[in-house]
């Protein structure tokens, strides 16, 4: 998870794991990546093999292809599936990638 860590911070957008500490979130657009669960293959009655699935969630205030074109290069070497959202409540589109690694 350090790679994508690293990944993303070189976009130069702020970015926390899962989110940001009460009274410091930035001005979007920001990034929050988090591995709320995993997806593992079982064989023989266990774990055979480890598989995260990581959550990159950009949030901003107006839509902006071209920070979600550079977000998608830095993810370019992970395989992944993209859906957005807009969140009334905030005022912020949610761009959110999943990945597993």
């Amino acid at each position: 998870m350090d790679e994508i860590y690293l990944a993303l911070q070189a976009l130069g957008v702020p970015v926390a794991y899962d989110h940001f500490a009460e009274g410091e979130s930035p001005a979007p657009p920001f990034i929050c990546y988090l591995a709320p669960r995993s997806h593992n293959f079982f064989a023989d009655d266990m774990v055979f093999e480890k598989i995260e699935r990581i959550q990159v969630e950009l949030y901003t205030d107006r839509k902006d292809p071209s920070l979600e074109a550079k977000v998608e290069n830095a993810l370019a070497s992970f395989c992944w599936e993209k859906t957005e959202v807009y969140l009334d409540t905030e005022n912020l589109y949610e761009i959110l990638y999943e990945i597993e690694v």
